[in-house]
């Protein structure tokens, strides 16, 4: 199986027309979240092209977007219906 990494990608854009492309890009990667805060289980050339193809789009002096690196060695915890965020045998990428 490829060797790939828990990825925490928030976001918040100003424009209206870049939050939707921007929502579009991190929704080819992510295989859970909701809102403006994803999980993605990425290769390091995942991760190099959902960051190129995010740079194209947000406007740097006005939208932040975080691409956070998730330890595997941490325990994630969750409350209520939360569930833990697991690394799929296979992803479907359309």
């Amino acid at each position: 199986m490829t060797n790939r990494t828990l990825y925490i990608v928030a976001y918040d854009v100003a424009s209206p027309r870049r939050l939707r492309k921007v929502l579009n890009i991190v929704k080819e990667f992510a295989t859970g979240g909701q809102k403006s805060v994803f999980e993605c289980f990425l290769t390091k050339a995942e991760h190099a092209s959902l960051l190129n193809k995010i740079e194209t789009v947000v406007n740097v002096n006005e939208d932040k977007v975080f691409v956070l690196r998730m330890d595997p060695r941490c325990r994630v915890d969750t409350i209520g219906i939360a569930e833990s965020p697991t690394d799929s045998l296979f992803f479907y990428q359309g």
